[in-house]
């Protein structure tokens, strides 16, 4: 089923506009607006375009059906899951979407297969080939990943990213030591012009915040943890190139294989925190998988800030 808003707009961005009309966060209004899912008026219109105030605006937030996004049976290690959401730890090497290269074997279609089984829904509000998705994770970073399964938990989730009150927290091990406990790196991120396969902080790029904690260091290495304050595509990855100390086993950005020959990036999304739909606060947590454990041991490194196990816990009800 469709669900349309539709409101009387303010003076103001159009962007702005329909974000307040339809109760999500900017980032979705732009997106709503680029697929022609968002009018003023019955027109498309772009995000920076001003309004003049009482023009008619008309949401679409739900998305036509892809029929051809394919459920598979492929296993999902879920942590946490209720009538809304749910909370997978993504194993590395699994891509998130279907995309060029990767039409099927994704999470996407792991989990539109498990909605059939289930005979339970996944939002639709981001979009087609996006049932559910609200982030991402890279497909050799391993870790927490949440997953809507209504369009009302997708729209709250998505808005909670774009304003940055979503708590992330990484775990990767690098070539180098930091030269300071704690930092912060504020550096656009974009395309690289000299390998259009790879992101680097780049003049023109997007803006992009990451702030670490060095939890171990010795022989060489640095264990960090790390909390993106935004979501560029391989921010982390290009950011920690970028001050020369490259995640170990990414060989894409330089790092080189880790420590007991790992060849995947040393990164995983350790830890989640986010606002449930009626209010409480979700804390998830995951132990490093068994490649990373042992990559790890392999160094002579370890901290207590790791997750000991996998589980979660609910505040504030």
């Amino acid at each position: 089923m469709m669900e349309q808003r539709v409101g009387i707009a303010s003076p103001g961005r159009t962007d702005v506009a329909v974000a307040a009309i339809a109760g999500i966060s900017r980032a979705h209004a732009q997106r709503l607006l680029g697929d022609g899912r968002a009018l003023i008026n019955g027109e498309r219109r772009r995000s920076s375009d001003r309004l003049q105030g009482g023009e008619q605006v008309a949401v679409e937030l739900s998305a036509a059906v892809d029929e051809s996004l394919l459920g598979e049976n492929i296993p999902l290690t879920v942590v946490y899951e209720d009538d809304d959401l749910l909370v997978i730890d993504k194993a590395a090497g699994l891509v998130v979407h279907p995309a060029a290269g990767h039409a099927s074997g994704t999470v996407v279609n792991a989990l539109v297969g498990r909605a059939e089984r289930l005979g339970q829904p996944l939002g639709s509000v981001a979009g087609v080939g996006r049932p559910g998705i609200v982030h991402r994770l890279d497909k050799d970073t391993s870790g927490l990943l949440v997953v809507a399964k209504t369009d009302a938990a997708q729209a709250s989730l998505m808005r909670q990213f774009g304003e940055r009150s979503v708590e992330k927290e990484y775990v990767a091990l690098v070539r180098g030591i930091p030269s300071s406990r704690r930092g912060r790196i504020e550096a656009p991120v974009g395309r690289d012009p000299r390998n259009r396969q790879r992101m680097a902080v780049v003049g023109g790029g997007r803006e992009a915040v990451t702030e670490y904690e060095v939890l171990a260091s010795g022989g060489g290495h640095a264990l960090l943890a790390l909390e993106p304050k935004t979501g560029r595509t391989h921010q982390i990855r290009a950011h920690l190139a970028y001050l020369g100390l490259p995640i170990v086993g990414d060989l894409r950005y330089g790092g080189g294989p880790g420590p007991g020959d790992l060849r995947r990036q040393f990164l995983h999304a350790a830890r989640l925190a986010f606002d449930l739909p009626g209010g409480a606060r979700l804390a998830v947590h995951s132990r490093l998988p068994k490649d990373l454990r042992s990559s790890l041991a392999a160094s002579d490194l370890d901290s207590d800030r790791l997750p000991a196990e996998t589980g979660f816990e609910v505040s504030g009800r």
